[in-house]
């Protein structure tokens, strides 16, 4: 399971530990990823997710799941956050028509 963020795309990041001898060894820099269930107010339905924590503060930010998925474009997204993406745009056709 590779560690990149599902919503925001975050992945690991690679760098230097540099010593007191300035004396560099690579280190990889892990997102802090978390499972997270969230809330899809329109869907009125929950769905898992395994999100950085910066990602899950910025859909707080933008206002729910539901407006983060909307904004977010699709290169970023993961594919079970592009299928949610996707029930979002339909329900969203729907109600517009009813």
């Amino acid at each position: 399971m590779s560690r990149i963020c599902e919503l925001t795309g975050k992945g690991r990041q690679v760098g230097h530990n540099v010593s007191h001898a300035n004396n560099k060894t690579k280190k990889v820099f892990l997102p802090n990823l978390q499972p997270v269930t969230l809330l899809s107010e329109k869907l009125d339905r929950s769905f898992k997710f395994r999100v950085s924590t910066q990602g899950l503060r910025s859909v707080e930010h933008n206002g729910g799941l539901d407006n983060w998925l909307l904004k977010t474009s699709d290169e970023k997204l993961s594919a079970n956050a592009l299928k949610v993406k996707r029930e979002l745009k339909k329900a969203g056709k729907a109600e517009a028509a009813a």
